[in-house]
């Protein structure tokens, strides 16, 4: 197969009326992309961010978890919200209830391999009954269509290493209406263990006209500038290497540009965009739900850093938001006095070794 020619993701895919701002995409996760970090993820270079997924079970709309995914004030267009489910008339619905609070695109979930997921045979488990699976594809895009909303799907290889049907779900989709298909190139046997291929991806892409989208294991400019050259993708989708990085998607784009890194960002910088990220997740979720939801992403985010997981098991104990700020703001003031950029394993070896040594 000849190399595909790369893709300019400085101007995104065209996905039914609209022209996404570029081709650097942040993958919908489940207690993850919620409002506050798509709007960091968007602010710090993404185009495309798609929420969590949002249950087409009529009875959960009103529940507290629901409202809150499918709260979009104050988010950057285009509004992407993904559906999960296994009946067509319920997820027809659910496309419509989004779209009512501001979706203007809907994803349609075929790829999560959770168990609670999959035991009800919604997510990546429809790719083992392709006549459902498309019967939902149909009602999604029938509601859809009215209204001038684009559908997309997102989707794995396949559901286990002999049964890799991706390639022939990408080609009935597109006869169907789907806009745009993203692929994870694993199958839902390997959850997110080992590699992800991205050949299927680039046999998806060879076969259709629509856009197609790379996702799986891209966590890091040069390996971002891979997966193009092996697919030819229209964009790439980034999820957990943006969890405590999300200047990824900035440090991608000025690769791809340029050829070169851009330096680490300022652990100023990093502070800032934190802080802000913490007080939006608390205003979402208010002072018990928020302080202890916004852990992880604290957690994510100093990880790497010296003193990092004592920190995030202090962390662990604090119960209430200012204290939470507190101290996220003592512990990156205290880096910032040793470190102007956020500093990588090897700075930190450079510098703290020999002071280990001498002590």
């Amino acid at each position: 197969m000849p190399t595909p020619a790369l893709p300019n993701l400085q101007t995104g895919p065209r996905v039914g009326n609209i022209t996404l701002p570029n081709g650097l995409f942040a993958a919908p996760m489940a207690g993850v992309t919620d409002r506050p970090f798509r709007m960091l993820c968007k602010q710090l270079g993404a185009g495309y961010a798609v929420s969590e997924m949002v249950t087409s079970k009529r009875e959960l709309w009103a529940t507290l978890k629901t409202s809150r995914r499918a709260d979009h004030s104050g988010e950057a267009a285009p509004i992407a919200v993904q559906i999960a489910g296994v009946d067509p008339a319920e997820m027809a619905d659910a496309a419509r209830y989004n779209i009512d609070r501001g979706a203007q695109v809907i994803d349609i979930n075929m790829g999560c391999p959770a168990k609670k997921v999959c035991n009800v045979w919604a997510g990546s488990a429809l790719m083992q009954n392709e006549p459902l699976a498309l019967a939902i594809v149909d009602a999604v895009v029938a509601a859809c269509a009215p209204q001038g909303v684009p559908v997309t799907l997102k989707m794995r290889s396949g559901w286990c290493a002999s049964e890799r049907n991706a390639l022939r779900i990408a080609r009935a989709a597109q006869s169907a209406g789907i806009a745009m298909v993203t692929v994870h190139g694993r199958t839902r046997e390997q959850g997110y263990s080992g590699q992800a291929e991205h050949d299927t991806v680039a046999a998806i892409k060879a076969a259709l006209s629509i856009a197609v989208v790379a996702n799986g294991d891209i966590d890091s400019p040069h390996k971002a500038l891979a997966v193009l050259r092996a697919t030819g993708a229209d964009a790439l989708m980034i999820g957990r290497a943006a969890q405590g990085r999300p200047w990824i998607f900035r440090e991608i784009a000025h690769f791809l540009v340029t050829g070169t890194l851009l330096p680490p960002p300022a652990v100023r910088e990093v502070q800032q965009w934190l802080t802000a990220h913490l007080h939006d997740h608390h205003a979402l979720y208010g002072e018990f739900t928020g302080v202890r939801s916004a852990r992880k992403h604290i957690g994510w985010a100093v990880r790497a850093l010296p003193g990092g997981e004592a920190f995030r098991q202090a962390m662990n104990r604090i119960d209430n938001c200012r204290a939470q700020l507190d101290a996220v703001r003592d512990y990156f003031d205290a880096l910032a006095d040793r470190y102007t950029l956020l500093p990588s394993a090897a700075d930190i070896a450079a510098i703290e070794e020999p002071q280990r040594l001498a002590a």
